[in-house]
């Protein structure tokens, strides 16, 4: 059994200024999407759309506003909205945790949108671009859960060699954010990433995140301490998992779509060749008559 190192979630103290270990924890996850971006439009699929370092850095810009509002109103209508209107200075104080990952990727998605528009890029290939890169700093943002002994996990046997013993708590728990930190983060990143390394249709890569997402965050939720629980028909599940299940259901349905539907992404310029290369051949045939 192992005991909470339970760190000081201050890391860097200088007079009246204090840097956060959770806010640390984001920048780290804002710098993984910017080296992993780098990585991703040297991929030949994604190089042949256009993408640039200036899209990945404005795209970022545009992200953080999504994450950090997003993930704070997620926080405090999803999950605490009885504390937070008790206490609504408290919505500002983000450094001592509490961002709800689906307000944040709602958040997320609604700033890709305005960024679309002004960039005059497809929303689809837009998600599709951006949902390998997320799954590292959502692991990021566990790690600051974790720092700042939050998200504690339900009762652990003792005899389980990981099993924790939580700060203000007496019985050993399940490290919770640990498991997210590894199965919703870490695992959902290998999956995504070697699957987005190959060409797919439109809107493939960001239905598959939200899918698989849905399913990681669903199982691991088993292991939290719920926020709060519902009941449908005898059936209790966590907030995190109702708020999942939309996920499961949404992304499975467009990862369908997509294939069914939908041709695999192709650059103007790809598809001014193909265009050229078929009026050439007909030109061929038809000279041959």
């Amino acid at each position: 059994m192992l005991i909470h190192p339970n760190p000081d979630p201050v890391a860097i103290k200088i007079g009246f200024l204090s840097i956060h270990w959770y806010g640390l924890m984001y920048l780290v996850a804002f710098a993984q999407f910017v080296a992993l971006g780098r990585i991703r439009i040297r991929q030949t699929h994604i190089a042949a759309l256009g993408w640039t370092k200036e899209d990945i850095d404005d795209m970022l810009f545009y992200g953080v506003l999504g994450v950090i509002l997003g993930g704070r109103l997620g926080e405090v209508v999803f999950y605490q909205l009885p504390h937070f209107m008790a206490n609504p200075l408290e919505i500002f104080a983000v450094w001592k945790g509490g961002m709800s990952f689906h307000g944040g990727l709602i958040g997320v998605m609604i700033a890709m949108y305005l960024w679309a528009r002004k960039a005059k890029r497809n929303l689809a290939d837009v998600y599709d671009f951006i949902a390998p890169l997320v799954p590292l700093g959502y692991a990021a943002g566990r790690i600051g859960n974790f720092i700042n002994h939050e998200l504690p996990g339900r009762v652990a046997s003792a005899d389980l060699p990981w099993a924790m013993i939580w700060p203000g708590l007496d019985h050993p728990v399940h490290p919770s954010p640990i498991y997210q930190a590894l199965v919703d983060g870490v695992l959902l990143f290998i999956i995504l990433w070697l699957f987005s390394r190959k060409e797919r249709p439109r809107l493939a890569v960001g239905a598959m995140f939200v899918t698989l997402y849905g399913c990681a965050r669903f199982f691991t939720e088993y292991f939290r301490t719920p926020d709060y629980e519902v009941s449908f028909s005898g059936l209790t599940i966590s907030a995190g998992q109702m708020l999942s299940l939309p996920m499961i259901l949404v992304g499975g349905l467009l990862l369908i779509w997509a294939y069914r539907k939908q041709p695999i992404n192709q650059s103007p310029e790809i598809e001014h060749k193909n265009t050229t290369a078929r009026k050439k051949n007909s030109k061929k045939q038809n000279s041959r008559k």
